[in-house]
């Protein structure tokens, strides 16, 4: 086949001399033969403390692309560290897609391989792969290790939620919570429970993007490095063989992902990442389908937040791939892998070799584990709802509003409002355009008399998202947006919202009369921010709501890799 990046390097005119002239700065004459030239997407960064060790990674990958032929570029692109950055890392997830996808497209490449680790850096590198549609496979950065306080192990995020909760109910010392600090980041890696990082790594293997038994792997295991060679390896196989996004992801593909999704207690955040991408590839996915898919699916992965043990122990136990072996019979056969093969053949060989750690379909921590989808009068295009990490008593509930226009309203007033363990507390202003950017506070932490009673989950609602790492009885993802006219801007504190996961609905109990004669709150239209300028103008402007990925209604499809005019 013709290489695309011989249109930049082939001939004797002027510009095919200066395409390979200034490239020869480390480059040897043959790299200019023929060879693949192969993109290595980068997202390490200082700022991006989960992805600081992919720049290791990227040695192992050049090694690979070397031997099996192809030149190595490394490329480094847009970083989103979720811990850092403000106002949320979500609201530049569709800019990092954007900008990613416009480098692979104007360099001289012929495949890429994606590196990725922190919660947005996987998806952003999925969707611009998939609009690119050049050949393209993922090597998520892997989790932590596990760390310890006073021999007892940390699960990242998950306790510090867990400990800040203790600190305001007085069972833990601020002294105890701050000491705890150091040992909870304890290796190169993100985190170690099955928050959205690892749930988007093995959502990416699952789709078929990565080399099946890669997702899990450790960041500080030198097993890492081996499979990051063979992949090196493989992404030549891929260029020579033609082997693009649209070729390996179907709809079987994320009939895969959902499986996974439910049977590993994913996160919720997987749920808008999936249907950006699929919206990317122009693959028809809808909130339905995780109802459809994946209601009856079983929990087999013990992990925090759903359950008790961390990633480390997961791959030790046999990964994901030993946990799907289990639920084969749900999984879409024609799917296939960026290796070329079906994606249920990887799964021959598993095995799960600790079944405290990944459960037997026939003995499931979970009968029926998948992110819930609901719909009411307050959500009328849809909210979700992780059962697995809720409380089983209040999957049925009905109580009085508790109602916040803001995030910083929550916080000023989460302390001093009146409320009760049958309270519903609301948060608004928080989606895609309210806040903007759709953050992740809908796990409101609750008021500090609750907690000192011992009450440690409320029912709360909101259209904002949450953490994969937490946990509670939380409807997120609340569509429309109030921001953009949903019903969830007309809820009163004192009104009675009814909650009902079995049957999927989600309620505030008033006559259609009534929400009709309602205007939204002054206060909550006061919320809203307003730029004038800038990405988040942009933003704000064209961004989807939750139900449809979040994205950017301009960047929806493929665009596919030729470029239209000439270089200067």
């Amino acid at each position: 086949m013709s290489l695309r990046s011989t249109r930049w390097y082939g001939g004797a005119d002027r510009d095919s001399y200066i395409h390979r002239a200034w490239m020869r700065r480390g480059l040897p004459a043959h790299a200019f033969d023929g060879r693949p030239h192969i993109a290595i997407a980068n997202t390490a960064s200082d700022l991006t403390p989960c992805n600081l060790h992919l720049d290791a990674v990227a040695t192992s990958v050049k090694q690979g692309i070397w031997e099996a032929g192809g030149v190595p570029l490394n490329l480094p692109v847009m970083s989103l560290g979720e811990t850092l950055v403000r106002p949320t890392a979500m609201l530049w997830r569709n800019l990092a897609a954007m900008s990613i996808e416009e480098m692979l497209r104007a360099n001289p490449i012929d495949g890429v391989v994606l590196l990725g680790g922190c919660d947005k850096t996987i998806p952003a590198l999925l969707m611009a792969a998939a609009s690119v549609d050049l050949p393209a496979v993922v090597i998520p950065g892997g989790p932590m290790l596990t760390g310890h306080f006073r021999g007892m192990p940390l699960g990242c995020g998950t306790d510090v939620w867990r400990l800040s909760e203790d600190v305001r109910g007085g069972s833990l010392t601020a002294q105890d919570f701050l000491a705890s600090e150091s040992a909870m980041i304890r290796s190169a890696g993100h985190c170690n429970t099955m928050g959205t990082a690892s749930t988007m790594a093995c959502v990416a293997e699952a789709l078929g993007m990565t080399l099946p038994g890669t997702a899990g792997t450790p960041a500080s295991d030198s097993r890492l490095l081996e499979r990051s060679h063979a992949t090196g390896g493989l992404i030549v196989e891929m260029v020579a063989a033609d082997r693009r996004p649209s070729d390996v992801v179907s709809r079987g593909s994320f009939v895969n992902a959902i499986v996974a999704l439910a049977a590993i207690g994913g996160s919720t955040n997987a749920v808008v990442h999936l249907l950006a991408i699929a919206g990317r590839l122009g693959i028809e996915l809808t909130l339905d389908d995780f109802n459809d898919i994946g209601e009856d699916v079983p929990l087999l992965v013990d992990l925090q937040p759903a359950g008790r043990h961390l990633m480390d122990d997961f791959f030790r136990a046999g990964g994901l791939l030993a946990a799907l072996r289990e639920v084969r019979d749900r999984l879409d056969p024609s799917a296939l892998t960026v290796a070329g093969t079906p994606f249920v053949d990887a799964l021959a060989d598993a095995r799960i070799w600790d079944s405290e750690v990944i459960r037997s379909q026939s003995a499931p921590l979970l009968p029926s584990a998948g992110i819930a989808v609901l719909r009411g009068n307050l959500a009328p295009d849809g909210a979700v709802i992780k059962p697995a990490a809720a409380s089983p008593s209040l999957l049925q509930h009905r109580g009085p509003a508790v109602v916040f226009d803001s995030v910083e309203d929550l916080r000023a007033r989460i302390d001093t409002v009146d409320v009760t363990e049958d309270s519903v507390l609301v948060l608004r202003g928080c989606g895609p355009r309210g806040y903007p950017g759709m953050p992740e506070v809908g796990n409101m932490p609750l008021p500090a008399r609750l907690l000192e009673r011992g009450v440690r989950d409320l029912v709360r609602i909101s259209d904002a998202r949450m953490s994969g790492t937490a946990y509670g009885t939380v409807v997120l993802h609340v569509a429309p947006e109030a921001a953009a006219g949903g019903p969830l801007g007309l809820v009163r504190t004192g009104d009675q919202i009814v909650l009902d996961v079995p049957n999927r609905r989600l309620d505030v109990d008033l006559p259609p009369d009534e929400l009709a004669r309602r205007a939204p709150a002054p206060e909550a239209e006061a919320a809203y921010a307003a730029p004038t300028s800038g990405w988040e103008r942009l933003y704000i402007d064209h961004v989807l709501q939750a139900d449809r990925g979040a994205d950017l209604d301009f960047l929806t499809g493929r665009r596919g890799s030729a470029v239209g005019r000439e270089s200067h």
